[in-house]
């Protein structure tokens, strides 16, 4: 067995090397169905990257406490099908995010130089990128910097001499409204609300 004393370890360090599928979740606005100009305004899904650091403290035989901070490259976009006048509109809408997430992490017994484990969490982001002040134009969308949310995985633990190997999956939601409604902006005033909803495979190096 390869790293026999790392079990028994109060904590350690990592990396992480990530992929993300992002989109929004939307709630249209009663505006939508009373005016005959914007038809269609519905999500896309765009991908992206995280690079972040990891801390992983031992509760334990079979709990720990993980901290994964990360710097998030996504996009989460929005298709809008018009009527007057007659075409298809893309709004991107780049993110930069610094991602806390604070994890409960469950995992099983160590099988030969091999485990299975669960994460659930919490998490805090804050865009870098946002556009929430940004001076009134008429085909914005509005984003907050701040969101908060929860994220649920799995994945499996590969030991090798020096280092272990964890590929995992997990869902990173955000449960507050990211939207910062204005009534004045067209693109804006048919969304009642925007929820963040991401999937992420992780590759986590941690020694």
């Amino acid at each position: 067995m390869n790293m026999e004393e790392h079990d028994a370890k109060p904590y350690y360090f990592g990396i992480t090397l990530a992929g993300n599928n992002s989109n929004f979740k939307l709630f249209h606005d009663e505006i939508f169905l009373k005016q005959d100009s914007i038809m269609v305004a519905e999500p896309l899904k765009t991908f992206g990257f995280n690079l972040g650091l990891l801390a992983n403290v031992r509760l334990s035989e079979f709990f720990d406490l993980r901290l994964n901070p990360q710097l998030l490259f996504a996009s989460k976009n929005l298709y809008y099908k018009e009527n007057y006048p007659s075409r298809e509109t893309v709004k991107n809408i780049e993110s930069i995010l610094v991602s806390f997430p604070i994890q409960v992490k469950f995992k099983s017994d160590r099988i030969g130089n091999m485990r299975v484990y669960t994460i659930a969490g919490l998490k805090y982001d804050y865009d870098l990128a946002s556009n929430a002040r940004a001076r009134r134009a008429e085909d914005l969308v509005k984003i907050r910097a701040g969101d908060y949310g929860y994220e649920l995985g799995a994945g499996f633990e590969f030991y090798f001499e020096s280092f272990i190997f964890s590929p995992e999956f997990k869902i990173s939601n955000g449960i507050g409204n990211v939207h910062v409604k204005d009534k004045n902006l067209r693109y804006s005033n048919v969304i009642d609300k925007l929820q963040s909803r991401m999937i992420v495979f992780s590759i986590h190096l941690e020694g």
